[in-house]
Parts: structure tokens; sequence; C-alpha cells
């Protein structure tokens, strides 16, 4: 059995056993919800059901964590604590029609779990038992029932990301289209964040940003890493800071909450800003907390009055676990005995002590409100996966396909001439379903006339903030399970770095079948490879075939169209499938393609897309050259001279593995790869869809050889034949390689 298909049989197990994930979950959760839209203040029950509900909530994270402690194991307690709080809010106020929320700082996930179960979409046993140990209660957070779609990645990127989702909430649902976004008080600073704030209001996204703000950070408090305010900044951005003093004050916490909704509504992105209280005695803290008497003792083991004045911070680390919550409100005020609590866990404790505090107790009046909560006739929420990569999307006609004019055969164009068509076309069929976000190329990279067509609110400038437009297009993506397409374009030299994490996302973004997997997204790569016309390496993408098939797990394709015709069918097609996509645009101009009897174009417009073209044959061709994009025609003059070998077009990856089994079988006298990328260097070995075929190759004793870039360190500043002619892309080259078979 191979590698392949034994990963496959361990990851069918794994599904199979998994409890909250499938094609389609139906779930019977509490029927608990507060329109804010037209309530204007809680009542008392539905404070007090809210505080019992966090109190389920803690409990529940606690006895996770003790659970964890059984096998030596940790997580982020001290902030799973903190999350709670404001999370039961935004749970209780969010319609599941037109709200959603997501986690800036997902490493909270414990929180986020455990108010899942207090809603009873999951056992609370499950999140005991299962957190962090299997696949369906990720360490991380990750989509189940009741939950985020947006998984949690790297600190600041869910900041721009929920801006894209609201800009889709907002264009397809319109009024009410609501996403709340929790942060930490450190990714706020992330390039990407700060950047994401600027995307929030220069498109006045309805999203609100509720800060966490308890002083502690992994390493330190904020004031040893970050001592900054952060409101002054991100209100620098045009977000509006919404002050309040604590995000634990359930009456003053769904006030903030509801001039934030009004807020947003009114295009005003905002932020919630839980202040503290700057000038508090720990005696009146305690009082305030009820744990006058626990407080007493341990500032007594410290050596510390309790007529010290302290900052308590409106969002407290660990809260409700008492000893850990007054050790990190001493922490955060420089205080003996005070200890971070980042890295939360219940080794060595006692549960059974911990769950006895105080803070944790249910009181009858908040038992009689969640007890009537809880006899309500149930709700029941059916959660159904996204379509699966390749599921239908966006489909044109082919009458409206064949109208569109191509350029003709003898003509020599640039590839961007048929993508400008393809997505104008796309566009005008489906001008409410084709979402752009841009960075000021549109020109260049020919998405404009496809903007003309669409309606408000569609389409996004970004100037030059490649990083955060491309997780704005992957939130735009999750703002529906139905058919769209979410286009982000700019220069594939961006993508191989400044945006590289909106591709990094779809590596843990996982579907609710349990598949991480790219989103409903084009990347639209232009300018790929050496020909860039004559700036040297300024714009230059030389790695883009090897950067797309690093991402081939998580793509339904890759493609790399040869010709403006290829161009127009590469972009019909992306766009009659669901998935992730990229497809990289050479930028200079190449000849279009004819069949081999000249007669008319390979290409026509209603041609259904194929990963290989044959593009020219021999009888018996026992030898074969394989090209990938722009350097096809070359390919096709060497045949001209060799007449005995066969040329295929690689449109793109993932080749079916028959297929390229045919055609390594096909050939037994050897094969000549050629591409415009970088292949190979002497540290590296080889790359590109020439490491490929090597590897495919792997046994076969086929003769290979391979035409691309080897070193990239030293080029000309000239046109695209020069350059090509530096590198090694050349007719001759290519025989070269073929006769030396």
């Amino acid at each position: 059995m191979s590698m392949w298909s034994e990963q496959q049989r361990r990851n069918a197990v794994l599904l199979q056993n998994s409890r909250y994930l499938g094609q389609r979950i139906e779930s019977k959760p509490i029927d608990f919800r507060i329109d804010i839209g037209s309530v204007p203040a809680l009542s008392q029950p539905e404070v007090l059901a809210i505080e019992a509900l966090q109190i389920e909530a803690a409990r529940i994270a606690l006895r996770s964590l003790a659970s964890l402690a059984t096998i030596n194991e940790l997580d982020h307690l001290g902030g799973g604590l903190d999350l709670i709080p404001a999370f039961v809010m935004t749970m209780a106020v969010s319609d599941p029609e037109k709200t959603a929320y997501t986690f800036e700082h997902a490493h909270t996930s414990i929180g986020h779990y455990s108010v899942l179960a207090a809603w009873e979409y999951l056992q609370a046993q499950d999140v005991i038992d299962g957190f962090r140990r299997g696949l369906d209660i990720a360490g991380h957070v990750s989509w189940l029932p009741g939950g985020t779609q947006l998984n949690g990645g790297r600190l600041g990127v869910m900041i721009p990301t929920a801006v894209g989702q609201a800009l889709g909430l907002k264009a397809r649902r319109g009024p009410g289209a609501w996403v709340v976004c929790h942060c930490g008080d450190a990714g706020w600073i992330s390039g990407q964040a700060l950047n994401g704030f600027n995307g929030a209001d220069l498109h006045e996204a309805p999203i609100t940003f509720v800060m966490h703000r308890n002083g502690i950070q992994l390493s330190g408090t904020n004031r040893a890493i970050m001592d900054k305010d952060p409101r002054p900044i991100i209100s620098s951005m045009g977000i509006e800071i919404i002050e309040c003093e604590s995000l634990y004050d359930v009456a003053g916490l769904y006030e903030a909450y509801r001039y934030a909704f009004a807020q947003s509504q009114a295009g005003r992105p905002n932020l919630i800003y839980p202040t503290g209280r700057a000038q508090q005695s720990l005696a009146e803290f305690g009082d305030q907390m009820g744990i006058r008497a626990e407080l007493t003792e341990f500032a007594a083991q410290q050596g510390v009055d309790m007529n010290q004045v302290v900052w308590v911070p409106g969002s407290l680390m660990s809260f409700r676990d008492v000893e850990c919550m007054l050790e990190c409100l001493f922490y955060a005020n420089e205080l003996p005995g005070g200890k971070g609590h980042h890295d939360g866990h219940m080794k060595g404790r006692s549960l059974d002590e911990v769950l006895a505090n105080p803070m944790l107790q249910i009181s009858n009046a908040q038992q009689q409100a969640l007890s009537e909560v809880q006899s309500r006739s149930r709700v029941t929420v059916v959660t159904e996966a996204r379509p699966e990569p390749g599921s239908a999307n966006l489909l044109v006609d082919d009458s409206v396909a064949g109208a569109v004019e191509l350029p003709a055969v003898g003509k020599s164009t640039s590839p961007r001439a048929g993508v400008e068509v393809g997505y104008a076309m796309l566009a005008k069929a489906h001008p409410e379903e084709v979402f752009i976000v841009s960075c000021d190329l549109d020109p260049s990279t020919k998405l404009e006339k496809a903007k003309t067509c669409l309606p408000d609110g569609h389409c996004f400038e970004m100037s030059i903030e490649e990083q955060v437009s491309a997780m704005m297009a992957n939130g735009l993506a999750m703002s529906t399970k139905g058919p769209g397409l979410h286009v982000f374009s700019t220069f594939a030299a961006f993508f191989e770095g400044i945006a590289r994490e909106g591709l990094e996302m779809w590596r843990y973004h996982r579907n609710l079948t349990g598949v991480n997997e790219g989103m409903n997204v084009t990347f639209h790569m232009s300018h790929v490879g050496a020909c860039t016309g004559r700036d040297h390496f300024s714009g230059w993408s030389l790695d883009w075939i090897t950067l797309a098939m690093g991402y081939l797990p998580y793509l339904h394709r890759f493609y790399a169209p040869a010709d403006a015709r290829a161009a127009f069918i590469a972009v019909r097609d992306l766009g009659a499938h669901q998935g992730g996509h990229l497809i990289g645009i050479p930028r200079d101009n190449l000849p279009i393609l004819s069949r081999q009897d000249h007669s008319e174009p390979l290409w026509q417009a209603t041609d259904a897309w194929t990963p290989v073209t044959l593009y020219r044959s021999a009888p018996n061709a026992k030898k074969a050259i394989l090209v990938m994009g722009a350097p096809a025609w070359l390919a096709g003059e060497a045949f001209e001279a060799l007449g005995d070998v066969d040329v295929h077009i690689v449109n793109g990856l993932p080749l079916p593995e028959e297929e390229l089994s045919a055609l390594l079988e096909r050939y037994p006298e050897g094969i000549v790869t050629v591409e415009d990328g970088l292949i190979a260097t002497p540290g590296t070995g080889l790359r590109g869809f020439a490491g490929l075929v090597r590897t495919a190759a792997y046994g076969r004793n086929l003769p290979l050889e391979h035409v691309g870039i080897v070193d990239p360190r030293v080029a000309p500043s000239d046109g695209h034949m020069e350059t090509w002619d530096h590198f090694g892309i050349t007719r001759d080259q290519i025989l070269a390689a073929v006769q030396s078979l």
C-alpha cells in the first residue's frame, strides 16, 4: 500500500470517529437570543442568565484543563477564561442570518468551545475529554456547529479577514449585517491588523472589534513589552473607540455592544475598549467581586496592604479562577506574588478547590434565569459544510462565451487580454456574486473592465496593502456558502513575498468536513516569470510555479495559461468551480498558438479547460517536450526543427496521476520539460514543474532534461526575448535538450 493510500485510510478513520464534523450537522441549542437592534437594555433575568452562562462556560473550561493536566498538558487557560464574558454577549446578540464572529487571538479557543458547550451546541463532556485531543475540539479555534468558520491563525490576521467577511455580508445581506471580532491586546499592533483597521474604515465595514485588554502578553506585561495605548493608534486608522469600564459588567457591556452595532450600521467601524479602573483599592476590588476573604489572605501572603491602590483591567486574565486571577492582577500592577497566566493550566491544582471558589458559584437567581432559558423549546440549527472544491459555481453558457472576441492566430499579445474579457464576462453574467479586491494595479492586471460591471460594494481598492487584501478576499468568501467569485489581483512577486499570509490561511482553515482546504477565492498572480519588461529584478516572480505547488493540497486548480485564449478559458473555468484557485499570467506579448496545420487557434472560446493540451505531434514519437505556460511557442518552434517529437502544453496543476503516468510511459526515449521559472540551483536540487516530472519518473529509467532558470543572481535589464536568452529559455536550448536525450 502506498504512503498516499495509507494516509487516506488514516484520514477516513479520524473523520469517521468525529462527532461534530461532516457534510451536515443538526444541533438543538438553547433558545437565547437578544435582538440588539430593538432591545434598549437588558432585563434583570437576561443579565442573570448571561452571568450563569459565563459561569457554566468557565467551569467547563477549568474541567477541560484539569483533564489535560492528567496527560501533563496545558493550554492558554488564562486567556480562554478572559474571553468568556464578552463572547457570551456576542453569542447572545448574534443573528445567525446576518451576524458572524471570529477571534484574532484564537489561542483562547477553550473559551470559545466552552461557550458553545454552555449553549449546548457541543456536549460539555466532549469538550472536557476531547479538547486538544483528536480532530473535533482542536487546540486553536476551528469550525464547529455554532462556531466561527474563520479558524484562528497568527495574531493579527483575523482583523482584515473579518473586515472582508463584514463587507461580503453587507453586500449580500444588507442592513443588519455585522461581524464581531474579538481581539487581544498584543496582535492589534501587527501590520496586518493596522492595515485591516484602515480597510474597515476605508470601505465602511459593519464590524465591531472587542479588545480583551488584560495587560498581559506571552512573556510579560504590556508595560514591559509594548507600552503603548492602542486607542490613539487605532482611532487614527479611522476606527471609533467605544470605552466601557469592563467586559464583565453585563449591563454596561450590552450598552457598549448596542451602540457599537448602531455605529456599524451607519458605516462606522468601531472597537470596544475596556478601560478598567485606575484607582481602586484591593479591598474595593475584593468587595466588588465577592472575594474579600480570598483576596485578604492572598495579599497577606505577599505582604501587600489591602489599601493598596491598583489598576484593575477591564478584561481580567483568568477571570473567575480566583487564585490565578489575583496573581494576574498583581502581575499587571507589578506587585509581589504576581504571575502571568497566558499559558494557564491546572497542573498540580485541585479541580474541586478551584471550582469551589465564590466566583464560580451560580446563585439561586442566576440558576432560575438559566433554567427558564433551558426549559424553552429548543431551536434546530443545521450547519452545512462549504461546497467541496470543484463544485459548480458561476457558470456561463457556451452561447455567451462563444460571442466573446479573442485575438486571432497571427497576433501577438499579452495573455492579460484573455484575462480582461474573461473576468468581464463573469462580472456581467453574475454581478451580484463577483467581488474584486485591488491594490492599485487593476489597469495592469486587467481587472479594471470587470469592475465597471459590478454594483457598489463589490470592489475594494486597498492601494499597496497586498497582505491584508489577500486576507480580505478570504473573508469575503466566508460571507456565503453559495456561489461567488472573490478575486484578489496583484503582481506575482508580491504573492511570493508580501501577500503570502493570504495563501497560508488556506493551510489552517478547515471545512466542516474536517478537511483543511482553500476557500472559494481566486488569487490572480500577474506578471509571472522572467518576462516582465525591462524592470530587471524589481517585479519578477521566478518562483511562481514552486509557490503554487506548495499550496496544491489546498487548491482546486492552479492555472498557467500559454496565450491569451488559454487565459480566457482558465478564467471561465475557475469561475465555474468552487474552491481555491491560483492563476499565473505573463506580462509580455506571446503569439496566439495555432493547431498543427496553422488553420485556426489551438483553443476556441467554448473549449473546456484541460490539464494538458497536445500542441504538436509526430508519427510514432518516442520523445516529448512538456512545456508549462509562456514558453509553449518556443517548444513549437523546436518541433519544426526536430519533427520527431511530441509537444504537450501543461495548462496547470494538479495533473491527474494517471495522465502524468501515461505521458511518462508513452515516451521511452525521454522527456524535456520547459518553464519560465526557477528550476534548480546547485544547493537545492530540482524544483518547479521540472522537479514534479523527475519525481514522477523515479524508477522508470527514463531520460530527462530540463529547461528553466538555474541561477537567478545576475540578469540583464532588457526585454522579454533578451532576458529569456540570458537564462537559456530559447528554441536552441530546447533543441539541444531534446537531442541530448
